[in-house]
C-alpha cells in the first residue's frame, strides 16, 4: 500500500459513515465562503473606487469589520452556548442575509455599504463557533476518531470556498454588481431555510467534550472563563506569523515574477490546502502537541526563509511549506483547545476565533512599517528573514512556557 493509501482509505472510510445533516454542513462550509468570497475581497474596490472613499477611511473600515469577524467569535460562542447551536446558525445567516442584501443599496449610499458589511462580519462571527460545534455534537454520534476527519473537511471545503468564490465573481463585480449581490442574497437564503431543516441538538446540546469532561454539563460561566491556554497563544502567534504571508505575498512576487504566475501560486496553495488537510487529519491528531509546534512552526520557517530568494521557484516552494505549516498548526490547536477546555465547544471554537483575531490585528500593526522598511533598504527578501527568524523562534519559547507551567504535552 502507498503512503498516503492508509490515510486515502480511512478518509473515503469516515466520509461514507457521514449522516444527512452533516453532509448538508460540509456543503455549507463550501457555498457560504463561495458566496461571501465572490463579494468581500472586492470590498475595496466598491468602497474606494465607486462610492469614493478614501483610501484611509477604506483600511479603517475593513480592519474593523476583520476584527469583529474574528473575535466576535468568542461572543457567538457564547451566544451558541445559551440559546443552542441550531438556532444561533440561524441568527447569523438571518444577519448575513440581511447584511448582503443591504449592499444592493450600499451600491449607491457609502453608510449602506459599510452597514451591510457589518452585518456581514457580525454574521460570520455568530456563525462558525456554533457551526463546527453543530458538526461534531453528539447528536450525530460523532466519536472521537470522527471529530479529526470532520473538522478537516470542513476546513478544506472552506478553503476551497474561499478560493474560487473570487474567481467565479471577478467577472461581474464591476459590470454587474447589483446581479452579483441579488446572486449571493438568494444563496445565503437558501441556505438559511436549509439549516431550519436540522434537527435540534436536544437537552446536550451543551456539554463539554474537553479532556476527562465528557458528557459534564455545560458551564454557564463568563465568556472568557475556560480558556485553553496554550492552544490560544499558539493560535495568536501563527497568525501572527502567517498573516505576514497573507498580506505581502503578493506585493513582493507579483514584481518579482508576474500577476499571473503569482495568481498560479495562490491556486496551487489553495489545492495543496484543501486536499491534504483531510489526509493528514490523522497523523497530525496522533502527533504529540509539542512535536506538532515543531513541525508547524519549522515548516513556516524554513518556507519564509525560502521566499526570501526571490526567484520563481522559491516563491512557489516557499508558498507551499508555509501551507504545510497552516494545515499543522491551524488543525492542531482546534483539536488541542477542544481536549483541554471543559467548556463547551462553541465557546472553545469562540476563544479560538478571538486567537485568531489578536494575531492578525498584531501582524496587521507591525508587518506595514517592517516591509516598508526592508523594501527601502532596498532588499524585501531581509522581511521573510526576519519573519523566518520568529518562526524558528516561537516553538522553543513555547515550549519553555509550557515546560514552566506544566502545561505540555
Amino acid at each position: 500500500m502507498t503512503l498516503l493509501g492508509k490515510p486515502r482509505g480511512r478518509l473515503r472510510s469516515g466520509l461514507a459513515r457521514l449522516t444527512g445533516p452533516q453532509r448538508f454542513l460540509l456543503a455549507g462550509s463550501f457555498l457560504i465562503p463561495l458566496g461571501s468570497f465572490a463579494v468581500l475581497p472586492f470590498m475595496s474596490v466598491l468602497l474606494h473606487q465607486r462610492l469614493g472613499m478614501g483610501l484611509g477611511t477604506v483600511g479603517v473600515v475593513l480592519a474593523v469589520a476583520s476584527l469583529v469577524q474574528f473575535s466576535g467569535g468568542v461572543v457567538g460562542g457564547a451566544i451558541a452556548e445559551r440559546i443552542g447551536l441550531r438556532r444561533t446558525m440561524l441568527l447569523a445567516l438571518v444577519i448575513r442575509t440581511a447584511g448582503f442584501a443591504c449592499f444592493l443599496p450600499g451600491l449607491h449610499h457609502p453608510a449602506a455599504a459599510v452597514f451591510a458589511l457589518f452585518l456581514v462580519s457580525v454574521g460570520a462571527a455568530l456563525y462558525l463557533p456554533a457551526n463546527k460545534a453543530y458538526l461534531i455534537h453528539e447528536v450525530h454520534e460523532v466519536d472521537e476518531e470522527q471529530r479529526p476527519l470532520l473538522l478537516s473537511a470542513s476546513s478544506s471545503a472552506l478553503n476551497a470556498g474561499i478560493a474560487l468564490g473570487p474567481l467565479a465573481a471577478a467577472p461581474f463585480v464591476l459590470g454587474a454588481s447589483a446581479g452579483l449581490f441579488t446572486a449571493v442574497t438568494a444563496l445565503f437564503a437558501a441556505i438559511t431555510v436549509g439549516h431550519v431543516l436540522l434537527p435540534g441538538e436536544g437537552p446536550g446540546h451543551g456539554r463539554a467534550v474537553g479532556a476527562g469532561q465528557e458528557g459534564r454539563p455545560a458551564h454557564r460561566e463568563r465568556v472568557f472563563t475556560g480558556i485553553a491556554v496554550l492552544p490560544f497563544a499558539t493560535t495568536v502567534l501563527s497568525l501572527y506569523v502567517f498573516m505576514f504571508f497573507q498580506h505581502y505575498l503578493a506585493l513582493y512576487a507579483v514584481p518579482r515574477t508576474s500577476t499571473t504566475y503569482s495568481g498560479l501560486v495562490l491556486a496551487l496553495y489553495a489545492l495543496l490546502l484543501v486536499v491534504a488537510q483531510p489526509l493528514l487529519a490523522d497523523w497530525i491528531t496522533r502527533l504529540p502537541y509539542t512535536r506538532a509546534l515543531g513541525v508547524g512552526f519549522g515548516a513556516m520557517a524554513v518556507g519564509m526563509a525560502t521566499l526570501a530568494v526571490g526567484n520563481h521557484a522559491a516563491i512557489l516552494a516557499g508558498a507551499l511549506l508555509v501551507c504545510v505549516g497552516e494545515i499543522v498548526l491551524f488543525f492542531k490547536n482546534d483539536l488541542e483547545a477542544l481536549a483541554r477546555s471543559p467548556r463547551a465547544p462553541a465557546v472553545v471554537f469562540g476563544h479560538q476565533r478571538l486567537a485568531a483575531g489578536i494575531g492578525a490585528f498584531a501582524s496587521g500593526v507591525t508587518g506595514g512599517e517592517g516591509y516598508q522598511l526592508a523594501e527601502r533598504g532596498g532588499s524585501a527578501g531581509l522581511f521573510w528573514v526576519a519573519v523566518a527568524a520568529q518562526c524558528a523562534l516561537l516553538p522553543l519559547l513555547l515550549r519553555c512556557w509550557s515546560a514552566l507551567t506544566g502545561r505540555g504535552r
